[in-house]
């Protein structure tokens, strides 16, 4: 057996159905075998695995047991010369093993090799290459220094930044999206540590491999796609505890004399990540709630200009009280609809937006009945008003979605 090729699934069935398609043809001229782990889904991925691709082994977990041991309840009954480590959201091309194996098996010193990633967009992705999360490599990371020297080799190590992306290069990390190995080698230096439970599993074994006497290789002339963040959103705040929480156990596990002051740092970084994240989420909604204001204040400057033109009763002033209730009305009303339906969410929804605007309008409605007669519009000007924040709001959403 040449390869085993080893993909833990959590909840991902339509990409998993996509990649196990594009292995089946990466591998019709390779000796191998293909392991599912399935970490208690709800999605139905084990049914469509065993229905849609008999061959494939199955290992369905009834719990979450986290992507280490999910990879190491398949490596230890894997038959195969290599070892690859292949996340469910990924696409391969038909050559892309058979690259691999070539280069592999001409370099008995490699341990490891990672290919080329791009993204569903064609855009490539800097994880490809990676060196060691050190405290200061993780210190400019975290600072973003890292990003803004894309191309130094003192801040930009993380990425490797300053290596071409279509050139061959040793490498100190591999990316757990693509992670290929000798099985002789795992056996030597150890499978993955479970200590990790999502992230920073692959940066571990990467620098075992290395500690074991081997190299680790990128090798760009074998491409896959991986739609990165399908089913883990890097903004999440839950992402930014787990990730940095796992550099922290890198840390105490490889660099125990620099631990200390590195966890303490690390812990700064995960709650000004918190923090940023947190307010970049208010600000979006933010954003959001005061186009919506605006759009609510041109409705009702127009139709309080074109009031004579359409026989309405007389212009709002602002004369009185009253006046201003029925304008502050208008704005409660809608604005506050929207945010009980949900229509300031992360995510555009026009059927929240819509539900949203239906609560603002019986809202208001009931509101403009309520109100004494000096204070409360006429019906067809109540009708104008809602009419028309009722198309403009969810075109906009349209337009921003």
């Amino acid at each position: 057996m040449k390869l085993s090729i080893i993909i833990v699934n959590y909840n991902v069935r339509h990409f998993l159905a996509q990649c196990l398609n594009s292995v089946v043809k990466a591998t019709a001229n390779i000796s191998a075998e293909v392991f599912v782990v399935d970490n208690n889904s709800l999605d139905d991925s084990v049914k469509m695995v065993r229905e849609n691709f008999p061959n494939v082994n199955v290992i369905h977990n009834t719990k979450n047991v986290g992507f280490s041991k999910a990879n190491n309840q398949a490596i230890e009954l894997a038959k195969g010369e290599y070892i690859l480590l292949l996340n469910p959201d990924t696409v391969v091309e038909e050559d892309t093993f058979e690259k691999c194996i070539q280069f592999m098996d001409a370099h008995p010193e490699g341990g490891g090799l990672g290919v080329k990633m791009i993204d569903g967009n064609g855009n490539f992705l800097p994880e490809s290459k990676r060196g060691l999360p050190t405290p200061s490599v993780s210190f400019y990371k975290i600072f973003g220094l890292s990003k803004l020297f894309k191309k130094s080799k003192i801040f930009s190590k993380y990425h490797l930044g300053y290596l071409n992306e279509d050139e061959i290069n040793e490498v100190e990390v591999l990316s757990g999206a693509f992670m290929w190995m000798r099985k002789s080698v795992l056996d030597k230096v150890g499978y993955l540590d479970e200590a990790f439970f999502m992230y920073g599993e692959d940066i571990d074994l990467s620098y075992r491999i290395l500690l074991g006497g081997y190299k680790n290789y990128y090798f760009p002339e074998a491409k896959i796609i991986h739609y990165k963040g399908e089913s883990t959103k890097k903004g999440n705040i839950n992402y930014v505890f787990i990730f940095y929480n796992a550099m922290i156990i890198f840390s105490k596990k490889h660099f125990a004399k620099k631990a200390k002051a590195f966890s303490f740092f690390i812990s700064i970084a995960i709650y000004l990540r918190a923090f940023l994240a947190i307010l970049f989420r208010f600000i979006a909604k933010l954003k959001l709630l005061i186009t919506d204001a605006l759009l609510i204040t041109i409705t009702l400057s127009i139709l309080n200009y074109l009031k004579p033109f359409f026989g309405f009763p007389n212009q709002i002033a602002f004369a009185n009280n009253y006046e201003v209730l029925n304008v502050v009305a208008v704005f409660g009303s809608f604005l506050i609809g929207l945010l009980i339906s949900g229509g300031y969410s992360k995510e555009v929804s026009i059927k929240k937006t819509l539900l949203g605007l239906l609560i603002g309008s019986v809202t208001f409605f009931l509101l403009n009945f309520a109100f004494p007669e000096p204070a409360s519009f006429s019906n067809k000007y109540l009708i104008s008003i809602i009419g028309v924040i009722i198309v403009i709001i969810p075109v906009n959403r349209l337009l921003l979605d």
